[in-house]
């Protein structure tokens, strides 16, 4: 097996020791299966962010572990990877951990043998419990500051939180709802169907949080309809979905909180139910297509590759490679997407 890239190097970025990837590379066997796909996983990570950054200058090194479905997973490590070259000088290298569907003891035991490999930082997106707060509180105690991205764990040692403002996010998901759907002297009531892909997720709870509050305030004909732990997942979520249909006869709008769009749309299809609003989370692939063909009708975006680099900047700032800043950068501009202004994102337009 060859490869242009020196075996320590290939080791930090698997996590593991220069003899295994020495065992590894020479394919003389003794090497758990797992161990082998991480040491191939660094050859693969190496050989694409090689193209984009330079080995040279100071070197840092990130894991990134989300629990998010692949779509999601995806769009953010394409937006980071794209936003690699301008942290030069800096070097950053990433390690990812993705998941679509993690229990928290696999959560806690990923962040542990990241404290325990040593890394300059991590990029977190995991459920807001007590035993992941707990490991986050440990990382920093060991020296490596996390960010949490998308979703917060607000209770922890983290050192900052990157991405928007979900409450915020919640409340201007009502107002289009309510707009569009149309209040009148007389409105009808109606339900709207909120769909999570899990509630343990703290950035998703605000969402809802914002958004409740946002109908009670100013759209009181309409009520909510919840599904839970699908995890955005197409099958999983499809079905939640069904089963909302089939016992609730006046779901006039989806408010897509966690994702699996496309399952969501074709549930009310099969159904043959109208869905007269639909507003969904992030541009990714699904969703860029759902909105191209009016089967959805807003979604709620923020610009992942500026997250990326305010999260990297977090790092290096915890690291003595940046200045540190008087004030906390603001959160990210939630940005309205309709099928009439869709930027062009990472060639999926």
């Amino acid at each position: 097996m060859t490869h242009p890239f020196p075996v320590k190097v290939v080791a930090l970025q698997a996590g593991v020791s220069v003899a295994t990837v020495d065992r590894v590379i020479k394919q003389r066997g003794g090497v758990h299966a797992n161990t082998v796909r991480r040491v191939m996983q660094a050859l693969d990570e190496l050989a694409r962010q090689s193209t984009q950054v330079g080995l040279s200058g100071r070197k840092f090194m990130l894991d990134v572990l989300m629990v998010a479905p692949r779509r999601f997973t995806d769009a953010v490590r394409a937006a980071l990877e794209s936003e690699l070259p301008s942290l030069h000088p800096a070097v950053l290298r990433s390690r990812f951990h993705l998941h679509e569907t993690l229990e928290v003891e696999g959560i806690v035991e990923l962040l542990e043998r990241i404290c325990k490999n040593g890394s300059h930082g991590v990029l977190l997106k995991a459920p807001d419990l007590p035993p992941v707060a707990e490991a986050v509180n440990r990382l920093a105690a060991a020296g490596i500051p996390v960010v949490t991205l998308v979703t917060d764990l607000p209770a922890s040692a983290r050192r900052s939180y990157v991405g928007m403002d979900n409450r915020a996010a919640g409340e201007t998901a009502a107002c289009l709802i309510g707009q569009w759907l149309g209040a009148g002297k007389r409105p009808r009531k109606q339900q709207v169907l909120v769909t999570l892909s899990s509630n343990r997720f703290h950035g998703e709870e605000e969402r809802e949080i914002g958004f409740r509050r946002a109908l009670r305030e100013r759209h009181r004909h309409l009520s909510i309809v919840e599904v839970s732990e699908g995890h955005g997942i197409d099958g999983a979520t499809g079905a939640l979905v069904r089963q909302a249909l089939a016992g609730y006869a006046d779901i006039a709008a989806v408010y897509s909180i966690g994702g699996g769009n496309a399952a969501i749309v074709q549930a009310f299809a099969q159904a043959g139910r109208p869905c007269q609003v639909f507003i969904g989370h992030d541009l990714d692939a699904d969703n860029v297509a759902l909105l191209k063909s009016g089967a959805i009708q807003a979604v709620l975006h923020h610009d992942l590759g500026q997250d990326m680099r305010r999260a990297c900047q977090e790092i290096l700032r915890a690291q003595g490679a940046l200045p540190v800043v008087a004030h906390a950068p603001p959160l990210s501009a939630i940005q309205i997407v309709t099928p009439w202004n869709l930027p062009a994102l990472n060639g999926l337009n």
